[in-house]
C-alpha cells in the first residue's frame, strides 16, 4: 500500500495504491468484509489544520487504508521509528521510510471530544463540560453517487451548533471509499479524521469517545459476542489503541465502565437532552421513529424511564427480526435490562427475545453499576475526573457484578458448541 497526502485551500487529499498481492475485498478490526470503490477521499477541517505531525497523517491514512493492507504501507513522508513499530507490532506491517531525525509526537495538554450527537457522546460531553466538540460530517465524493441521502448528517450538525459548545465540524468523504456493504468508515477510528488533523492545531493530548461498557468490554454491536479484555479496537493495549498512543494521541473513553442505559440517563438529565439524537435519519425536529436504531434506543429510554414502549414498529417488520431469533444479539445486555424493565413488554417487538432472555431486575442490576477497570484505563491526566464523576453518581461493582461482566459469552458459547 503506498498512500499520499496533498493539502491545498484547507482539504487534505489521501490517495492510495494497492500493492500487487493486495485485493479490492479487505477486512475490518472487527470482521466486517469490505470493498473498495476508489482510491481517494478529503478531509476539510472547519479551520486550517497548519503544519500536521508526519505521525498523525499516517495514523489517519491508516485508519482509511487497513482493511486492504497485507505486507507493508509507504507514506509520502517519514515517520517516526515508534509509530512504524506501534503499525508492525499491531499489524504485522512493514511501515515507512522511518526518519532518523522525525521525533515522536509529543502529547498535547488538551482533551477533545468526538462528538455525534447520540447519548453516549453527549455523556462524555457532560462529564467534561469544558472540553470541545470535534464532530465528523459525511459530505458528497466528487466520484461517488450517494445513495444514501436519507442519512441526514446536516442534521447531526445542527444539532452539534446547538449545543452552544465550542465545536469543530470536519467534512469528509472518507466514507464512500467504500461500496460494500454501504458507505461507512473504513475502520471505526477514521471518525477521528477532523480530531486527528486539527490535534497540532488544538495542543491535543488525547481524543475522548463515548464506548460505552458494551462496545468496549461486552464485544458489543457486530463483534464478538463475549469478554474482550483486550479488544483490538478499544483497549489502550488492543493494537489501535497502541497506535493511537504512539502518535502521541491515546483514546481516551471515559463511559467505558457502564452501560447505554446509564450514558443516555446521563445525557437525557443534562442540558444537552435537546440536541440528543441516536438516529441518522430523521430531521432537525425528530428522530425517524422507524429504523432499528430508534426501536433499540426507545426500549432503553423506555426502561430508564419506567415507562411502556413508544412505538409504530412491529415485530413482522425487518428492522425487529433480529429480535424474534434466538440470541445473542449484539447490544444484548440492553435488551435484557430494557425487557426486564418496560411494561407490556410481551406486546411489543422485544416479546420473543424476552421469553428466550428471561430476565429480571435483580439480574440486569449490574449494568446501574460501574466496572472498575474501565476506570484504571482512562489515560492520566484525566483518570481521576473520571473516577470522581462516576464514584459521585454511580455505585462500582462488587465482585458478583465483575464476575457477570468477566463471564460475558461463556454460556453462548457453551451452546454453541453443544449444537
Amino acid at each position: 500500500m503506498r498512500v499520499r497526502w496533498r493539502e491545498a485551500d484547507g482539504t487534505w487529499e489521501l490517495t492510495f495504491r494497492l500493492d500487487p498481492e493486495e485485493e479490492l475485498t479487505g477486512t475490518v478490526t472487527d470482521g466486517q468484509r469490505v470493498e473498495l470503490a476508489t482510491n481517494s477521499c478529503h478531509v476539510r477541517p472547519a479551520v486550517p489544520a497548519g503544519e500536521v505531525h508526519p505521525d498523525l497523517l499516517a495514523l489517519l491514512a491508516w485508519t482509511v487504508v487497513a482493511p486492504w493492507t497485507r505486507r507493508r504501507v509507504v507514506f509520502d513522508r517519514p515517520v517516526s521509528e515508534r509509530l512504524a513499530r506501534a503499525l508492525h507490532d499491531g499489524w504485522g506491517v512493514e511501515a515507512g521510510p522511518v526518519g532518523d531525525d522525525v521525533a515522536p509526537r509529543e502529547r498535547g495538554r488538551e482533551l477533545a471530544i468526538s462528538y455525534s450527537g447520540g447519548a453516549d457522546s453527549a455523556a462524555v460531553a457532560v462529564i467534561f463540560p469544558d472540553a470541545p466538540l470535534v464532530t465528523f460530517q459525511r459530505v458528497s465524493h466528487p466520484r461517488r453517487p450517494n445513495r444514501w441521502t436519507h442519512y441526514r448528517s446536516d442534521t447531526i450538525v445542527r444539532l452539534a451548533q446547538a449545543t452552544g459548545r465550542d465545536l469543530t465540524v470536519a467534512q469528509s468523504d472518507l466514507e464512500f471509499v467504500l461500496s460494500h456493504p454501504r458507505p461507512g468508515y473504513p475502520e471505526h477510528h477514521a471518525v477521528l479524521a477532523g480530531a486527528i488533523l486539527l490535534a497540532d492545531r488544538m495542543n491535543l493530548g488525547g481524543v475522548a469517545l463515548g464506548y460505552e461498557i458494551g462496545s468496549r468490554w461486552l464485544g458489543g454491536g457486530r463483534y464478538v459476542h463475549r469478554y474482550t479484555p483486550d479488544n483490538p479496537m478499544w483497549s489502550q493495549h488492543g493494537k489501535w489503541g497502541r497506535l493511537f498512543a504512539a502518535a502521541g494521541l491515546p483514546m481516551v473513553l471515559p463511559v467505558a465502565g457502564i452501560s447505554e442505559a446509564m450514558t443516555m440517563k446521563i445525557a437525557l438529565n443534562s442540558k444537552l437532552r435537546d440536541q440528543v439524537r441516536w438516529c441518522l435519519r430523521g430531521d432537525a425536529d425528530s428522530a425517524c421513529g422507524r429504523c432499528g436504531k430508534c426501536l433499540y434506543k426507545e426500549l432503553i429510554q423506555a426502561a430508564i424511564e419506567g415507562r411502556p414502549l413508544r412505538t409504530e414498529i412491529t415485530a413482522d417488520r425487518p428492522v425487529a427480526a433480529k429480535w424474534q431469533r434466538r440470541p445473542p444479539y449484539g447490544g444484548q445486555e440492553m435488551i435484557e435490562y430494557g425487557c426486564a424493565r418496560v411494561p407490556g413488554i410481551e406486546n411489543t417487538p422485544f416479546a420473543k427475545a424476552n421469553e428466550y432472555l428471561r430476565p429480571t431486575i435483580e439480574s440486569t442490576r449490574w449494568l446501574e453499576r460501574v466496572y472498575p477497570p474501565a476506570l484504571d484505563e482512562v489515560p492520566e491526566p484525566w483518570r481521576d475526573h473520571v473516577r470522581r464523576y462516576m464514584t459521585a453518581n454511580f455505585e462500582l461493582m462488587d465482585a458478583d457484578d465483575r464476575r457477570r461482566v468477566e463471564t460475558w459469552g461463556l454460556a453462548h458459547a457453551a451452546g454453541d458448541a453443544e449444537a
